[in-house]
Parts: structure tokens; sequence; C-alpha cells
């Protein structure tokens, strides 16, 4: 199990950064005007989304890595995209040393801080592991599908080479630092 997570720690960062920059991307190419409009339904606007997205980053870091820095908290109803940009940045990079440390059995110092993955104070605490990965991961993912379409509905459709871009995951992992991306070695 050990070995299994030493070889994972290096691979989920860098899927968790790929993760990120596909958040960037959308507030970059995102219209100004749909960040805050009214939705349909009365459902979450496209800035309250990513502020929840943030937020919730957040507590995975303060309630799984209370020892991490935890980043300040954004304020949907004042935040603007150059803020959640900014504070998304950072909220991946406490993220990221998480997953490091989650997954590589510590910081190298032998000490395991991290031995569970605890998503919410309601919620039964999971072992460190690839499952922690994944759910980061899809809470982000149907949120990114939510601001897509709730743009679309506004009649602010992102461009087809960005909705379609964010799927160009070698060309996400170059932008990330991983100029070659993920590899099989054979």
């Amino acid at each position: 199990m050990n070995k299994v997570h030493t070889q994972l720690g290096p691979v989920a960062v860098q899927v968790f950064a790929a993760n990120d920059r596909m958040n960037q991307i959308l507030i970059e190419h995102l219209d100004p005007a749909a960040w805050r409009a009214k939705t349909p339904g009365n459902v979450r606007t496209i800035a309250a989304i990513f502020t929840h997205m943030h937020n919730v980053r957040c507590k995975w870091v303060r309630l799984t890595a209370p020892h991490l820095k935890v980043p300040q908290q954004l304020n949907r109803a004042h935040c603007t995209p150059q803020q959640a940009r900014a504070e998304l940045a950072g909220s991946a990079a406490r993220c990221t040393e998480m997953l490091t440390e989650a997954l590589n059995n510590g910081n190298g110092d032998g000490v395991d801080r991290i031995e569970k993955f605890q998503r919410d104070g309601w919620a039964s605490p999971w072992p460190v592991g690839l499952e922690m990965l994944c759910y980061m991961i899809c809470h982000e993912a149907h949120h990114r599908g939510q601001v897509c379409m709730l743009a679309h509905q506004l009649g602010f459709p992102l461009p087809n080479n960005v909705a379609s871009g964010i799927w160009n995951w070698e060309k996400l992992w170059k932008e990330c630092g991983t100029p070659g991306g993920l590899r099989c070695d054979s």
C-alpha cells in the first residue's frame, strides 16, 4: 500500500494542477457580465459557484491537514473574477501540499501528518488514497459543468475552443509545468 501511495503522490499533484487550470481557463474566458448574472430557477450565480469551490477546498485543508496554512475564504456577494482566480490558485497550492503529504506518507520527515481525508464535518472520514483525489476532482468537475451550462443559458456561452480546451490534458499538463505530460513506462 505504501508503494502505491508513493507512486500516486506526484501524479495526484499533476492531476490536481490540471484540474485547477481548467477552473482558471473558464474564469479567464467567461464574459464578465455572466459573473453575477441572475440565474434561472434561483440557483447559485457563477460567482457563487467558484467561491463555493474555493471555500470547500479551504474546508478540506482545515479538516484534513490543519497544520497547513488555510487560505482565506471568499465572499460570494463581493468576489470578483480576479479575486477568485488568485484565491483558487492559492487553495489549489494548499490542496496539492495536502495531497503530496497524504499520498507520499508524510512530508519527508518520517511523520505522517495526514491519516484521513475529512470531506466535511458531518461526513465519516476516509483513509487517504486515490478516493481522496477522485472526490476532490469530481466535486470540481460537477461545478465546472454547472458553470458551462449556466453561461450558455444566460446567453454567454464559452467559445468552443475553451469548452473543448479543458479536455486537452496534454496542453494543460504542459501549462502546469509537466511538459511531457503523464507517460506509460513500458
